[in-house]
């Protein structure tokens, strides 16, 4: 686990969403100056953070929201830090919780070097990591719903379904296959008892 720890004049949690975020600034010695819940526009963001810019590092929890954010802090040239979310929830799992309580422990785990940070993917490169977790994500989902197919028809004595899927979309079956549904090994006699 690897930990943020650069210290700086302001510190901004922010608890972010889709269409809101709650920002908390803090100074050097820990006082709130800003503690707001607003909508997630770029403008009104850095409206609201333009009298703190002097110094000034943001910190956001890991979800699916957070690229905008990351681009306009490299566009604006403002810190930007990534925390971890699993790291981040071992930490300051506690049971109140709501957005404003979020943003000030971010903005707190920030500025006393406690937030475990994550990779901030490059921009050109999240397009194929993303395509990538997609397609990983239907692989798996697919062989989750072929296993379940094949333990329907165990379950009902049915023949190998993955057997006569194969046959019938890889065209002819190949002469070394094994057959379709293998007969009975023979029996042989019983011994003879002796005379």
């Amino acid at each position: 686990m690897r930990f943020y720890t650069m210290r700086h004049k302001h510190t901004c949690g922010i608890d972010l969403h889709a269409r809101t975020m709650y920002l908390c600034i803090l100074d050097a010695e820990g006082n709130v100056l800003l503690h707001r819940d607003m909508p997630t526009d770029a403008e009104a963001f850095l409206a609201a953070i333009e009298p703190f810019r002097d110094d000034l590092v943001i910190g956001v929890e890991c979800i699916f929201t957070w690229y905008w954010l990351a681009d306009l802090c490299a566009r604006e040239e403002i810190v930007f830090v990534l925390g971890h979310a699993l790291y981040m929830k071992a930490i300051h799992g506690t049971k109140s919780k709501n957005d404003r309580i979020d943003a000030l422990k971010i903005a707190k785990l920030l500025a006393s070097g406690m937030l475990p940070h994550a990779y901030v993917y490059p921009r050109e490169m999240r397009a194929t990591r993303d395509l990538m977790r997609r397609r990983l994500h239907l692989v798996r989902k697919r062989g989750q719903l072929l296993a379940h197919i094949e333990n329907t028809y165990k379950s009902m004595r049915q023949p190998n379904f993955m057997a006569k899927r194969e046959r019938s979309h890889c065209g002819p079956p190949s002469t070394t296959s094994p057959p379709h549904v293998r007969p009975p090994p023979p029996r042989s006699p019983p011994p003879t008892p002796p005379a």
